[in-house]
């Protein structure tokens, strides 16, 4: 680390990071998020830390779930209360399903960049400059959205401010009591199979809960029936914003980006070399590795030595995404290199990005189906090999879309173009991903 400083990341190798034409605009952005106050503290990253190591002995649960992009235009109480939200129910049928405390991290209050796989957008003969997410461009489709403008930091940092302070009330105010399990239920998830099962699991909750304060136990004197841990995370994606963030912790000494209290590095910017890696490594807070097809045994190894050189428990996640063809090829050589070389780690599944594909009228999506079978296939391979499968990755919505084919309710692909307002890739919505959760219990308690 004696080589390493908050900026040292600008020396490497930087890909998926825009050329901002105005740098005095940008130093002058950058200067006023180091002025404002974290997002995020310290502490809370360490007690994240502890439950991912839990997590990584088998002894808990990771889930993380959330929008692939969050946007300025859809910014609003009701979003964060509805995703916030489906993530409860969904941890609650996990902790049911797996006597499993459930670790609760959303895809939230930062998630506003994106890599994108080709640097121009073309229609009609007229190419600009893609669309990477609202803290770097505009979705609008003319010259002056897509001109990358270090303002939007600032606004992006205005909007996750806002949207932790609405998280941290629902957290501990009341909204997360467990005598409100009924009414977490939205009108649109009532109806049908996935409605009647988690009604059916909320109605045996209450009973216990009753039996429960009848001797005294009861939501008024324990916090843990009427509070929930919540934490953040995102990609971290726009190295000058994350510098920005990055603090010194008084009590401790170390240095942690108070953007989020968990980030990763994503499937394009994990190469040996990548700026993206030099600069988390030098930050205390948990790190994900997304890990592709195109990932080898032998860099990721070189990757952890670089990222977790002591083995920290609870610091590294690696969030394997292969596609519902290719996991079976490649998950297990993954895990068998790691388990041989000794390496602590958690295991987590995104079953989202492997399983993109362009329905027949052309819309992105998903097939739910594919998305199911990579997650079974997970589970199934780290019973094999004797590790555990302690996490999903998801992107998924609170909201009624319909941007991912398939689920119990069966959205066609005529069906997309009804509900598909994703700023980029297709997200699970509340229906999909309840009855996920479901699916994902069954799966771990079936030995």
């Amino acid at each position: 680390m004696k080589d390493w400083k908050i900026n040292s990341w600008r020396k490497f190798n930087v890909k998926h990071i825009p050329e901002y034409p105005d740098k005095k605009k940008l130093s002058e952005s950058e200067k006023i998020l180091k002025g404002f106050p974290p997002l995020v503290f310290a502490g809370e990253v360490r007690k994240l830390k502890q439950r991912l190591s839990n997590a990584s002995e088998g002894n808990a649960f990771l889930l993380q779930g959330g929008d692939c992009a969050e946007s300025f235009v859809e910014f609003g109480a009701d979003n964060i209360r509805d995703s916030f939200r489906v993530l409860l129910q969904m941890a609650i049928i996990l902790t049911a399903g797996t006597n499993l405390p459930v670790i609760k991290i959303g895809r939230i209050a930062g998630q506003f960049a994106k890599p994108r796989s080709s640097e121009v957008e073309e229609r009609k003969n007229i190419k600009l400059p893609s669309y990477k997410g609202d803290i770097i461009n505009g979705i609008n489709f003319n010259e002056s959205s897509r001109i990358p403008d270090p303002e939007r930091m600032i606004k992006a940092y205005s909007q996750s401010a806002s949207t932790l302070n609405l998280l941290r009330a629902f957290a501990d105010g009341g909204f997360a009591n467990l005598r409100h399990l009924q009414s977490w239920n939205m009108g649109f998830v009532k109806s049908g199979p996935v409605g009647k099962r988690y009604r059916h699991l909320a109605n045996k909750i209450q009973e216990s809960l009753d039996f429960m304060e009848a001797l005294g136990v009861s939501p008024s004197n324990t916090p843990e029936l009427n509070q929930v841990e919540h934490f953040t995370s995102h990609e971290a994606l726009l190295l000058p914003y994350e510098e920005a963030m990055t603090r010194i912790d008084s009590t401790s000494g170390e240095i942690y980006d108070t953007s989020a209290h968990f980030l990763w590095i994503g499937d394009r910017t994990r190469f040996k070399g990548s700026a993206h890696v030099e600069f988390c490594r030098g930050i205390k807070n948990p790190i994900g590795i997304k890990c592709g097809p195109s990932l080898k045994p032998d860099e990721l190894l070189q990757l952890l030595d670089i990222l977790n050189p002591n083995d920290e428990s609870g610091r590294i996640t690696l969030i394997t995404r292969f596609g519902h063809n290719e996991i079976n090829k490649f998950l297990p050589k993954l895990i068998q290199r790691i388990q041989s070389e000794g390496r602590t780690v958690l295991w987590s599944c995104d079953p989202m990005h492997g399983n993109t594909i362009k329905s027949n009228n052309g819309i992105k999506t998903r097939p739910f189906e594919n998305i199911l079978f990579e997650v079974k296939e997970n589970i199934k391979i780290h019973k094999s090999e004797g590790t555990h499968a302690g996490a999903i990755h998801l992107e998924m919505t609170g909201q009624d879309v319909t941007e991912c084919t398939g689920g119990l309710h069966d959205v066609k692909e005529n069906d997309l173009s009804d509900r598909y307002r994703t700023h980029c890739d297709p997200r699970l919505n509340a229906n999909q991903a309840i009855e996920l959760a479901f699916l994902i219990a069954d799966e771990l308690i079936n030995k």
